[in-house]
C-alpha cells in the first residue's frame, strides 16, 4: 500500500508543479527525507532460491526432470556421435527460434526475408527487421559463447543492449525508467491491467538480488537447475526490467542458463517455436504463477511444469530427428531417412517439413526419396504447386 500512495503522490505533485500551480507546504510537502520514510516502508520482496530445496515437489514435475536427465545423456552421445549431421539442425533450429521468439510479440516478416537475414544475405526494410536481427544476433552470441556470459545484472543490460541496437532504440541497455503494466485485452477490445510489476526505481536491484540468489543456490547445488531455471525466469517476467524486450530477453535467458548447465537441446530443436506454439498455455500459466508475486505468495509450479514440459518435448523432438538420421542404410540413406520420417508421421506433410525433418539429407536427394515413395504407393502427392502436400496411402481414405 505505501508504495502504491507513494507512487501516487509523487505522480500527483509533478502534474500539480508543471500546472503551475502552488501547493500549501504545510499540506503536501514531499522533502527527500519523507519519500525515503515513505520508500522504506514498502519493501522489495525477498528472493532466496536456496528455499526451493525445502519444498516438496509433485509426482509429475519429478518425472518430468528424471526424464529431461535421460535425454540429457543421450544427447551428449549423439553430440559426439553426428557432429557434422546435427550442424543441419543448429542451422534450422537457429531460424526457428529467430522467427516465433519474434512472432510471439507481434514481429513478423516472411519466411524467405528470415532466412535471408539469418544468413546476412539482405539489410532490413524496417524496424521489424532490425529488431529480428538484433534477436540473430544475440541468439548467436549465447549460441557461441555461453560460458563467458555470467548471470550479472551488466551482462544482461548488454545483451538487451544488443538486442534493440540494430532497431536504434536509445534505451536498449538500460533499466526502465517509467512504469510498465502487463495488460490483457479483452474480447470487447478493452484492456485491463492484469499485473503490474516492481517500480523503477527498484528495477535495478530486484535484478541484482535474482542473479545473486541464482548463483548462490547453483553453487551450493540444492536446487536442480531445472528448478531453478524456471523460478528465475518467472521472477524476471514479474520485474518486467525494461520499457520493451521483456518477452524476447526472457526466452534468450533460458536458452542461455540451459546451455550452461548442459541442456543444449535447443541448439538443435527451437525451444522457441515450442513455446509459440503452445503461446496461450504460456500465458496462461504466468498469470497463474504471479499471483501473489509481491507479497511473496505466489506459486511458480504451474509455470515450472509449463517449461519442463517445453524442454521434455523438445528433446522428444531431437531424438526422432536423430533417429531419422540413424534410419539410414548402405542401399539409399536419404530415401531410408525419408521413409522413416513418413512412417512416423500423422496426417498431412509437405515436402518442406520433410526437408527440415531430415537434416542428414540433400535436398534434391530427398525430393527424389518423396517421388519413389509416391510410385511406390507409400505415400500420396495431392495438390500441386505451393499448395503441394503428401498423405500416407494407408490414411488417404480418411482425406
Amino acid at each position: 500500500m505505501g508504495r502504491v500512495i507513494l507512487d501516487y503522490i509523487v505522480h500527483f505533485l509533478d502534474k500539480s508543479s508543471r500546472l503551475g500551480y502552488n501547493m500549501d507546504e504545510r499540506i503536501i510537502r514531499l522533502d527527500e527525507k519523507m519519500v525515503e520514510q515513505i520508500r522504506s516502508g514498502c519493501k522489495m520482496r525477498n528472493f532466496d532460491y536456496t528455499k526451493l530445496s525445502e519444498r516438496m515437489w509433485d509426482t509429475e514435475i519429478v518425472s518430468y526432470i528424471a526424464k529431461i536427465h535421460e535425454c540429457k545423456g543421450r544427447q551428449d552421445l549423439y553430440v559426439r556421435q553426428k557432429p557434422v549431421e546435427l550442424e543441419r539442425l543448429i542451422e534450422i533450429a537457429r531460424i526457428q527460434s529467430t522467427e516465433s521468439s519474434n512472432k510471439i510479440e507481434g514481429i513478423v516478416t516472411t519466411s524467405t526475408r528470415i532466412k535471408q537475414l539469418m544468413t546476412e544475405k539482405t539489410t532490413p526494410r524496417n524496424r521489424d527487421e532490425s529488431e529480428i536481427m538484433g534477436y540473430r544476433d544475440v541468439l548467436n552470441t549465447i549460441h557461441e559463447s555461453h560460458d563467458f556470459i555470467p548471470i550479472k545484472p551488466s551482462y544482461i543490460l548488454q545483451l538487451h543492449r544488443d538486442l534493440l541496437k540494430r532497431a536504434g532504440m536509445s534505451y536498449g541497455g538500460h533499466f526502465k525508467n517509467v512504469q510498465n503494466y502487463i495488460n490483457e485485452t479483452k474480447a470487447d477490445g478493452t484492456q485491463v491491467t492484469r499485473f503490474t510489476p516492481v517500480p523503477p526505481y527498484e528495477t535495478e536491484a530486484a535484478i541484482e538480488a535474482i542473479c545473486s540468489s541464482y548463483e548462490r543456490a547453483l553453487s551450493l547445488e540444492v536446487v536442480d537447475p531445472l528448478i531453478l531455471i524456471p523460478v528465475f525466469i518467472c521472477d524476471f517476467l514479474c520485474i518486467h526490467p525494461f520499457n520493451d524486450g521483456n518477452g524476447r530477453m526472457s526466452r534468450l535467458l533460458t536458452l542461455l542458463l540451459l546451455y550452461q548447465n548442459g541442456y543444449e537441446v535447443g541448439k538443435y530443436i527451437s525451444i522457441e517455436k515450442q513455446i509459440e506454439k503452445t503461446k496461450d498455455v504460456y500465458y496462461d500459466v504466468l498469470e497463474r504463477a504471479d499471483y501473489g508475486w509481491h507479497e511473496e505468495q505466489n506459486d511458480p509450479t504451474p509455470f515450472i511444469k509449463y517449461m519442463l514440459k517445453v524442454i521434455l518435448a523438445c528433446y522428444t523432438e531431437f531424438e526422432e530427428r536423430v533417429g531419422i538420421m540413424n534410419a539410414g542404410g548402405t542401399k539409399s540413406r536419404s530415401y531410408n531417412m525419408v521413409r522413416a520420417y513418413v512412417e512416423g508421421k500423422i496426417g498431412k506433410f509437405t515436402g518442406a517439413e520433410v526437408i527440415a525433418a531430415c537434416p542428414g539429407a540433400g535436398r534434391s536427394a530427398i525430393l527424389n526419396a518423396l517421388k519413389k515413395l509416391t510410385e511406390e504407393n507409400v505415400i500420396v502427392k495431392c495438390g500441386s504447386g505451393r499448395g503441394t502436400y503428401y498423405v500416407r496411402s494407408d490414411a488417404f481414405n480418411e482425406y
